[in-house]
C-alpha cells in the first residue's frame, strides 16, 4: 500500500540487513514514524505494546525476532529462550505461536553457525507468503462485493461495515478484512466503509480510517454502538471483519465487540464474513468460547483516550479517579453467526468440514 504516494509494507529489513524497520502504529494517525528493531527485547516490546498488531503481522515480527535474537547467541539454549520470550508476548493471536513453531522447525536441526542466515531467509519467506496470501483473500472477497454491487444494479456503492483494523497495517501488506475493499476499489467497484471506532484503543478510528484516507476510499467513522442502527435501516450490505484466532469449528475470536456486530447482523439478515489466512486457524481448538484464551489488557486503555491537541498527541483521562476498568481485548463469535470465511484458498462455511475441504492436509 502507499503512504503519500510511496509504497510501504508494515515491516521490512533495513538496508544494512541487520535491523528491522516497522511502522509505529501507536503514533498513527497523527504521526507517521518508522521505528527500528535491532534486538529481541525491542521486538518483544513492539509486539507487547502494540507498535505492531494484527495476527499476521505479529507472526511476521516474531519471525524476525529470531533473526535479531540469534545475533547474540545461536546455541540451543538461546534458541529456546528466544522462542519462550516471543510466545509470552501476547496470548490470543495464534499466528504468534504458529510463527514460533515454524521458525523452530527450521532452525533447531541446523548447527548454530547456520541459524542466523536461515532465520533471516525464513522470516523473509513468511513475509512474502503473507503478502501473496492476503492478496488472494482480497481477490476472493472482492467477488462478494461485486455480486452485491451488481445486485444493486451497479448504480449504488457497496456499504461495508468493519470492526477494529484488519487492513494492511495488521498484516505485511493488503490486509485481511480490508483486502477485498482495496481490491474492489482498484477494480472500479464503488465501495463505502462504515468504520467502527473500536474502543478502547480505537484501531478503527486511528488505523482503518487512516488507511482508507490514504487509499482514497469513501468512508465514515462511527461509534461502536451505531452498527445495529445502520443495519436496521438497510445501510449495511455486508460486514467483514478479521480474526486473531479461528477454531477448527468455525468459531471466531476477534477484537472485543465483534460478537455484538455479528448478533446485529444475524438479526437483520446482513451477511457477516470473516477474512483470515490459513495460519490463523487453530486446528487444535473445537470450542472457541471455552478454549481460546482472552487477553486482559491494561485498564489504562479504557480509562484514557489518545488524540491530537494543539498539535501534540496527548492522553486524557475520561473516568473519575478511583474508578477501575476491566479490559478484555477479544471476544468469540460462535460459528452459527458467521455467514462464511474468506481465506486465501476460497470462501467456505464456518464449520470443520468446510474448512477441511479447503485445507485437506489438516484432516
Amino acid at each position: 500500500m502507499k503512504v503519500n504516494g510511496v509504497s510501504y509494507r508494515s515491516i521490512w529489513l533495513a538496508e544494512d540487513g541487520r535491523r528491522v524497520e516497522i511502522i509505529d502504529q501507536t503514533r498513527l494517525p497523527h504521526e507517521f514514524v518508522v521505528a527500528e528493531l535491532s534486538t529481541l527485547a525491542q521486538t518483544s516490546d513492539a509486539i507487547r505494546h502494540m507498535l505492531v498488531r494484527g495476527a499476521p503481522l505479529i507472526g511476521a515480527t516474531a519471525a524476525y525476532g529470531f533473526y535479531l535474537g540469534l545475533h547474540d547467541r545461536a546455541d540451543d539454549q538461546a534458541l529456546e529462550q528466544i522462542a519462550g520470550t516471543l510466545r509470552a508476548c501476547r496470548p490470543t493471536a495464534v499466528n504468534l505461536r504458529w510463527a514460533v513453531q515454524r521458525m523452530m522447525a527450521v532452525l533447531t536441526p541446523l548447527p548454530p553457525s547456520e541459524r542466523i542466515g536461515a532465520a533471516r531467509a525464513e522470516a523473509n519467506a513468511i513475509c512474502e507468503e503473507d503478502v501473496a496470501t492476503n492478496k488472494s483473500i482480497g481477490n476472493h472477497g472482492a467477488g462478494l462485493l461485486r455480486e452485491i454491487w451488481e445486485g444493486k444494479g451497479g448504480r449504488e456503492p457497496v456499504n461495508i461495515l468493519t470492526h477494529c483494523n484488519a487492513g494492511w497495517l495488521a498484516t505485511v501488506d493488503w490486509g485481511t478484512a480490508l483486502a477485498p475493499v482495496f481490491r474492489a476499489h482498484l477494480d472500479g467497484i464503488p465501495v463505502h466503509v462504515w468504520v467502527d471506532e473500536t474502543r478502547p484503543r480505537n484501531q478503527g478510528a486511528h488505523l482503518t480510517a487512516w488507511e482508507l484516507v490514504s487509499a482514497g476510499i469513501d468512508h465514515h467513522l462511527i461509534v461502536d454502538n451505531s452498527g445495529g442502527h445502520l443495519m436496521q435501516h438497510g445501510q449495511v450490505d455486508i460486514c467483514i471483519v478479521g480474526t486473531d484466532r479461528t477454531a477448527a469449528s468455525g468459531d471466531v475470536c476477534n477484537k472485543i465487540g465483534t460478537y455484538l456486530k455479528a448478533l446485529a447482523a444475524f438479526d437483520n439478515q446482513v451477511p457477516f464474513y470473516v477474512a483470515l489466512p490459513g495460519s490463523t486457524i487453530d486446528w487444535s481448538i473445537r470450542d472457541g468460547l471455552g478454549e481460546i484464551p482472552i487477553e486482559e489488557r491494561s485498564q489504562n486503555e479504557v480509562l484514557y483516550v489518545q488524540g491530537l491537541h494543539e498539535g501534540r498527541v496527548e492522553q486524557v483521562r475520561i473516568a473519575p479517579a478511583g474508578t477501575a476498568a476491566a479490559n478484555p481485548a477479544f471476544d468469540v463469535t460462535p460459528a452459527r453467526l458467521v455467514t462464511g470465511l474468506i481465506t486465501e484458498r476460497g470462501i467456505c462455511g464456518a464449520n470443520r468440514d468446510s474448512l477441511l475441504a479447503l485445507y485437506p492436509e489438516q484432516a
